[in-house]
């Protein structure tokens, strides 16, 4: 039976008005509009005359918004942000579906939708993305599987993302890539440099080639609860009893890392700006600092001082730390705290070049290390929760944050 379109209220979602026009109906009507089999002619182009509401999460803003990646790091981050602005989030997944049941709460009640996915699979890419107006691709992996190698995941996956986007009408699409990527990555440790940069980089060409109008981010190392920045150095696999090794013992390598939920607010903010059309991001934190000044600054933070014994190591000399890294290519293959291509990342130094924006051109208020930090390492201080009161406790000595370039 066709499908018998009605003339719905202003107030309908664009997800409703999808499910009630899939419904066949049950009763005649001299209001019809439109009888001809098509498949959801003119919803996408009237999803802005459907926004209602003064903001927030129990309104509509206009935009919907497939979000690849949206149960990683930053990908909670960015659906939360997309939720208080109420904008409606289809989240394609793979896996156990109660990994991502958790984001539901981000949004009002049919805010947030689900749909199952498989990179490799267009038809289930085509499928998450059709009704949608904006598409984030947030999706990314710091070391190769067995089942994903980084040409599958940074270049082949984005470039079928952003053709299949174009292919559905998508307005805006936005791309994560990294900062530093280019096109040969100077070595330090692999005799090739970083197949994750160049990776990276050849995705970004890809995008460009199939999207032209895509807004492209090159965030830093991104630091926040649960990250990969600070629990990385803290780890026990990453560090040596109680030293800490570094390439050149941190010195020389900089660094400028960024708060994920600034990364989040300048997606949002691109999202509803015209003008970031085809532009590409910068998105790095306010100072830079030197590796060595930051190892240092974290250590102090949690009570391993030199008294205790806390010393920076070169890495070169340390033959444990080696053996660790050898030992968890060889055996972990899905979740590994070290490897080769982060090693190698870790020793860059974050460039920041002047002719691309950053995200104080979309208006983000950044936040410094400094205000969070103690926070953020808490749980790896010593005797933490023997402390003295707060107004008793002597914040110790911030290091200087060096001259942006």
């Amino acid at each position: 039976m066709a499908s018998v379109m009605f003339r719905l209220p202003k107030t309908t979602s664009p997800i409703q008005v999808i499910f009630l026009r899939q419904t066949p109906a049950r009763f005649a009507s001299t209001d019809v509009v439109e009888t001809e089999d098509k498949k959801f002619p003119k919803v996408k182009s009237d999803y802005y005359s459907l926004k209602r509401g003064t903001g927030g999460r129990s309104s509509f803003s206009g935009k919907v918004a497939t979000v690849f990646g949206a149960t990683g790091f930053l990908g909670r981050a960015v659906v939360n942000q997309l939720g208080k602005n109420g904008t409606q989030v289809i989240i394609p997944y793979r896996g156990d579906p109660y990994l991502v049941t958790r984001l539901k709460m981000s949004g009002d009640l049919g805010q947030i939708l689900f749909t199952h996915f498989h990179l490799k699979d267009e038809e289930s890419l085509y499928k998450a993305m059709r009704h949608s107006n904006v598409v984030i691709n947030l999706i990314g992996k710091p070391f190769e599987t067995p089942n994903f190698t980084f040409e599958d995941v940074h270049v082949t996956g984005a470039r079928n993302i952003a053709r299949i986007a174009r292919e559905c009408g998508v307005q805006t699409l936005i791309h994560m890539s990294s900062l530093n990527a280019c096109e040969k990555p100077k070595p330090v440790i692999l005799r090739k440099g970083s197949q994750f940069l160049a990776s990276k980089w050849r995705g970004e060409q890809a995008v460009r080639e199939e999207f032209p109008d895509a807004i492209i981010f090159r965030p830093s190392d991104m630091w926040g609860q649960q990250d990969h920045f600070l629990n990385y150095y803290m780890h026990q696999m990453r560090r040596t009893w109680r030293a800490m090794s570094l390439w050149n013992k941190g010195v020389g390598i900089v660094k400028q890392p960024v708060f994920y939920s600034d990364v989040a607010k300048g997606i949002l903010k691109s999202i509803f700006d015209p003008a970031a059309a085809g532009h590409t991001f910068q998105a790095v934190g306010p100072h830079r600092y030197e590796l060595s000044e930051l190892m240092d600054w974290f250590h102090r933070i949690m009570n391993r001082t030199r008294e205790r014994m806390y010393y920076r190591l070169d890495i070169r000399l340390d033959a444990t730390f080696w053996a660790r890294l050898i030992l968890s290519e060889m055996l972990l293959t899905r979740y590994r705290q070290l490897s080769w291509e982060r090693l190698e990342r870790e020793c860059i130094t974050d460039q920041v070049l002047p002719e691309l924006p950053t995200l104080e051109d979309l208006e983000v208020n950044l936040t410094p290390l400094e205000e969070r930090i103690f926070y953020e390492l808490k749980i790896y201080r010593l005797h933490a929760y023997h402390d003295p009161l707060l107004s008793e406790y002597i914040r110790p000595v911030e290091p200087c944050p060096l001259a942006r370039e």
